[in-house]
């Protein structure tokens, strides 16, 4: 018998020492306050996940993952996030300042921590408008500090697997070449300013009928070129509401030109409700003879022309950014 007990002691010591094996998914957890729906969607290309919030703004799920960075939304506000299988992930978020407030740990929070405090540093260092405003040479000094900025972060982020810093890397070398065939692109297009505006005619408009650029001769107009894909588009909604509000009885007219594929004209014409847009909202239709005048590869793209149909900023500064107001308070509205 005290054989036999023996033999059973030592078959649970070795099933208890027996090493666990690796998670092959993603553990996420976590807190929203303030939150700003029941779900909280995990986006990667060709991945998406619903995670079910509850009333007190907890949840937890598992996902199993292919490696890399994804994008969180909770509805109103979206961060980029890293997941690894293995990760037992926890975060909390107050949407009132989504931003400054989100914070990850458990297992996977150095990388997603780092990533957070790199996008507050981007945000901080890149004002895209003031930066594209600078001569070449300035502008090339300031890229490299920016750079230099970015790397010490990453120097000084803790211990981070090798592939997630290679990838890191691999992300500002392109950033910095993006950077500069903005900047070039955008030097291309200042040539367009003081030009007459080309035209675009008959556009659907959402109160009913049809707008030409034509129509709006004798006020200033700002054009917001835009879909329902996209998610900068999406995020500029709020400020664009705000300078609407702001300039609302002056003599400008807010424009938003929907480019989106016919297939998704419902839903263009569902977020105009759902998100209560103002301003004059025009669907293009697929009608690329705007767009391509405008050289325009990239959306959310801002356009000011003056009363004469005279092209004041081929790509003017954005809803959210400073710039904007500063360019309208030098005209006469």
């Amino acid at each position: 018998m005290k054989n036999l007990v023996y033999v059973l002691a030592a078959a649970v010591l070795l099933t208890a020492c027996k090493p666990e094996a690796p998670k092959d998914y993603v553990t996420l957890s976590g807190k929203i306050a303030n939150q700003n729906s029941d779900s909280l969607v995990v986006l990667q290309r060709g991945f998406s996940k619903t995670i079910k919030v509850n009333t007190d703004g907890t949840f937890s799920d598992t996902l199993k993952v292919k490696e890399g960075v994804f994008v969180i939304n909770d509805g109103t506000e979206q961060a980029r996030v890293y997941l690894k299988n293995g990760y037992d992930l926890s975060l909390y978020i107050d949407t009132k300042e989504f931003d400054e407030t989100l914070a990850f740990s458990g297992n996977g929070a150095n990388p997603n921590n780092y990533l957070n405090e790199k996008s507050l540093l981007m945000e901080k260092i890149y004002d895209l408008d003031a930066l594209f405003e600078l001569d070449e040479t300035t502008f090339s000094e300031k890229i490299k500090t920016n750079g230099a900025a970015v790397k010490s972060l990453l120097d000084n982020a803790g211990e981070l697997d090798s592939l997630f810093i290679a990838n890191q890397e691999k992300e500002a070398g392109m950033v910095e070449v993006q950077l500069r065939n903005m900047y070039k692109k955008r030097q291309e297009l200042s040539a367009l300013n003081g030009q007459e505006s080309v035209q675009f005619t008959d556009y659907e408009n959402i109160k009913g009928g049809t707008t030409s650029l034509s129509d709006l001769k004798g006020k200033y107009v700002y054009i917001d070129l835009w879909a329902t894909w996209c998610g900068p588009c999406i995020a500029e909604i709020p400020s664009l509401k705000a300078i609407e509000k702001e300039y609302h009885g002056k003599n400008i007219e807010f424009v938003s030109i929907s480019i989106d594929k016919k297939s998704a004209y419902e839903k263009w014409k569902t977020m105009i409700a759902e998100k209560e847009l103002g301003g004059m909202q025009l669907y293009a239709n697929e009608d690329k003879t705007f767009t391509s005048a405008y050289k325009v590869t990239g959306i959310p793209r801002f356009i000011l022309i003056d009363p004469q149909g005279v092209v004041v900023k081929a790509d003017a500064p954005r809803p959210s950014s400073p710039g904007l107001k500063t360019l309208l308070e030098t005209l006469d509205i």
